[in-house]
């Protein structure tokens, strides 16, 4: 008598180098909508997924480090490439006087002096700086001896909330040292990429012939 087993009662095979069958084309359908992933096949743990080493290696960002100087201060320091100027004072330098507004160059509010120039802070990256000599509204005053446009927004009441401030001074000073203040048509046209939202363009511009003697 036969002792073999009859097909449908033959035990599945259990050698290590068995493949399970491929998902059909409703098993896919199914566990993609569900999971986002196919476990039937052997898909996962396959080399569909990486290794979560590598995949954080994949993802670093490269770094470099830049010396300049900050407010008469040598600063080095090793960051993201993609590090903004602005993110770089605020952040790292704990500098927060430069205000993160529209943070697309359009606002003015991060406005700081790189080599005696006008910048937007937010639009410049860090690692192209080195050996750059960067003012901030921190780097104004002397002690406690206020640079004189700062001085003139105060006597003039150039500022409401407040929060433009910095980066409207620091424009100023540049507007100053530039020769753009012949009259005041030409102050607010050299001054035009700073916004202020309270409103405040008449005292500003009032502040900063003021400051350049005009009156």
């Amino acid at each position: 008598m036969s002792t073999e087993l009859p097909e449908s009662a033959a035990p599945p095979p259990t050698g290590v180098d068995e493949s399970s069958p491929a998902p059909s084309r409703r098993t896919f359908i199914a566990t993609t909508a569900v999971g986002g992933a196919v476990v039937a096949g052997g898909v996962i743990g396959g080399t569909i997924l990486v290794d979560s080493q590598e995949a954080n290696a994949a993802g670093t960002s490269p770094s470099s480090r830049v010396s300049l100087t900050v407010n008469g201060k040598r600063r080095t320091v090793t960051v993201d490439n993609r590090t903004s100027l602005l993110d770089l004072l605020r952040e790292h330098f704990d500098l927060t006087g430069s205000k993160k507004g529209c943070n697309a160059g359009a606002c003015g509010a991060c406005t700081v002096l790189v080599d005696g120039r006008r910048v937007n802070s937010c639009l410049t990256l860090a690692v192209r700086l080195e050996g750059a000599e960067v003012t901030t509204i921190e780097g104004l005053a002397d002690g406690e001896q206020l640079h004189p446009l700062q001085k003139a927004f105060i006597e003039q009441d150039a500022f409401q909330c407040g929060y433009c401030t910095p980066g409207q001074i620091m424009s100023g000073v540049g507007c100053i040292e530039e020769g753009h203040t012949g009259s005041s048509e030409e102050i607010r046209e050299w001054m035009s990429g700073n916004i202020c939202r309270c409103g405040c363009y008449v005292k500003i511009v009032r502040a900063v012939e003021q400051t350049a003697g005009r009156k």
